[in-house]
């Protein structure tokens, strides 16, 4: 390819610099402003959810429901294997002990199968369980939502590739009693860095909010009772999401697009799985991506890369992690299996059909 080719590459709209520079031009450059409050107005908006608090990262938001909903030191968290770290870092924030569950085949998401089983067997009842929507694609949400609720387990979603997917109609991010969404640079709506906390609580998003700006007291000079975080997303950064919110819809509308130009492209090779939608669900399909039954992925990824096209492999299991090696785990190989054999294709929303067409044709001449 003459210009490269990324996995999941930013794309701005026609708003962002001049919300940008009204932001300059009113001074509010630091976490407060108006375009902060209309960030958060349009997420609530969006996904049905009543409170809202952006910050600084989707880590951030799920260290902070962590907090809020009094997880420490010793407690147990439930979280989806098969995910990024920063899904369960924030487990080991508040020195708490993950436990992680594998995926199904029917999702590639956590196994509601072995969450009930795990919770119907285990001696320590958890605290919590951070559920990942993986690359934009629902879990089995509603069946994970009523497990937790008849163990008395809280739901955190991790939501943060999911924004725009949905399950029987309803937003992912919108079923747990926290939800997070991410606006890193290669999301589907980006703020360059950033996140942002929902729930229906208004508390604890209040508390949230009192931990994410230092845990200041309402007091004239600076009283502290307890530690905070400074956690808050700049008025920069917000007036970035208000110009992205404004085309959120056509970007879910483009990934789903190219999807579409692979599935066309690659259906009928019989070598090649693509992650699976569950019924009544609709992904975002931020990143396309595929398994193979034979074929080493790092075989693709080299093709792909020798033409200046960008790949990247599924995540590697957080069980697998050398810095979970002692972590309980509840396993069938599942996630083991998908990150031998995945690969995720390049996504980027400027990619035309016929650049998919050339992936697909150089993907074809490995496999043959």
């Amino acid at each position: 390819m003459k210009k490269r080719i990324f996995l999941s590459a930013p794309c701005m709209g026609e708003n962002e610099l001049k919300y940008i520079q009204e932001v300059f031009q009113s001074n509010y450059i630091a976490p407060v402003g108006e375009y902060l409050d209309r960030f958060e107005q349009n997420i609530k908006d969006y996904t049905g959810v009543t409170n809202a608090l952006a910050v600084v990262s989707g880590t951030a938001a799920i260290h902070l429901a962590l907090r809020v909903l009094g997880i420490g030191s010793g407690d147990d968290v439930l979280a989806s294997s098969f995910t990024f770290i920063g899904s369960v870092s924030a487990i080991l924030y508040q020195n708490a002990n993950p436990v992680f569950i594998d995926s199904d085949t029917a999702s590639w998401n956590l196994s509601p199968k072995l969450l009930n089983k795990y919770l119907c067997t285990c001696k320590k009842k958890p605290k919590a369980l951070i559920v990942t929507h993986l690359y934009g694609m629902s879990a089995d949400i509603e069946k994970i939502a009523e497990i937790c609720r008849l163990h008395g387990v809280y739901l955190i979603e991790d939501a943060a590739e999911s924004l725009g997917a949905t399950f029987n109609n309803k937003q992912t991010g919108t079923f747990g009693d926290f939800g997070i969404y991410s606006f890193n640079g290669n999301k589907i709506l980006t703020t360059s860095g950033g996140g942002i906390l929902v729930s229906q609580n208004k508390a604890w998003i209040e508390k949230a909010k009192f931990y994410a700006t230092t845990a200041k007291e309402p007091c004239t000079h600076y009283e502290h009772k307890e530690y905070g975080y400074n956690y808050r997303m700049s008025n920069v950064l917000a007036a970035i999401g208000v110009a992205q919110m404004e085309v959120l819809d056509k970007r879910v509308s483009q990934k789903q697009q190219i999807f579409s130009w692979y599935q066309e492209c690659l259906g009928d090779v019989k070598e090649i799985k693509f992650m699976p939608e569950l019924q009544n669900s609709r992904g975002n399909r931020w990143l396309t991506t595929v398994a193979f039954d034979k074929t080493p992925y790092m075989k693709i990824l080299q093709a792909l890369e020798a033409v200046n096209v960008e790949s990247r492999p599924l995540w590697k299991p957080m069980h697998l992690q050398p810095l979970f090696q002692e972590c309980t785990k509840v396993v069938d190989d599942t996630s083991e299996r998908l990150f031998s054999q995945g690969l995720c294709l390049p996504s980027s929303v400027t990619m035309t059909k016929k650049d998919v067409q050339s992936i697909c044709n150089i993907m074809k001449g490995v496999l043959e």
